[in-house]
């Protein structure tokens, strides 16, 4: 998203897609409730839509939003932060050319770690909310990915060998500020879920509050 307004992208809808089922192979599931409060930050209106989540079949949902959104408001582009999953943007440049549109992958290809650590010097904030990967227990449930979760982070990367931006289903995250973001995301109540070897952060209430100002 900054890549798009930074390069003078006129970004006139966000499009969240709800899977159904929290193992959806192409849609984020953990938090996405409050993808509102995102769209309320940026303030760019935000369209939503329900998926089945099963594989294959949940991208019907996705191809039926963007054609209703091209019809009614001339959308010409679609941008997606894919960045290694080829099953993903195969699928999303498959369904932009079904319905008339141009596919942008602004962060396809990056290294993982390097995009990380550029994000978190940008003033991006995200925490975990989901880990399903070797080396991530649930001590990684609610945290701020900083320059040392960073260091951390690959450290277990290397010796899991995990994609440190989690293309591969290893983690989920979810932004709570950002230097696109008028203002900033608070999480006043979640609790961490674990079974077994995997768990997640269940977002109960959030809200948004005035940024303050750091000091340098």
């Amino acid at each position: 998203m900054w890549l798009a307004l930074h390069q003078a992208y006129d970004v006139v809808r966000l499009l969240t897609v709800v899977p159904e089922r929290s193992d959806s192979w192409m849609f984020h599931h953990p938090g996405v409730e409050w993808v509102s409060l995102h769209a309320e930050a940026l303030k760019i209106p935000l369209a939503t839509t329900k998926a089945s989540g099963v594989k294959e079949q949940e991208l019907g949902a996705l191809r039926i939003s963007l054609s209703e959104l091209v019809a009614s408001h001339g959308i010409e582009c679609v941008v997606t932060g894919a960045i290694a999953s080829e099953y993903q943007r195969s699928r999303i440049d498959r369904i932009c050319d079904e319905v008339g549109v141009r596919s942008f992958a602004p962060l396809w290809g990056r290294d993982p770690e390097d995009l990380l650590r550029e994000e978190v010097e940008m003033g991006f904030e995200f925490i975990i909310t989901a880990c399903m990967a070797m080396g991530l227990d649930s001590s990684w449930l609610g945290r701020i990915i900083d320059q040392a979760a960073l260091d951390e982070l690959g450290d277990i990367g290397k010796k899991y060998r995990i994609n440190l931006a989690f293309e591969g289903g290893e983690a989920e995250t979810f932004v709570i500020e950002g230097p696109i973001f008028a203002k900033r995301i608070r999480i006043t109540d979640a609790q961490p879920v674990w079974k077994g070897e995997s768990g997640y952060l269940n977002i109960a209430r959030a809200c948004l509050e005035e940024k303050t100002l750091r000091n340098n």
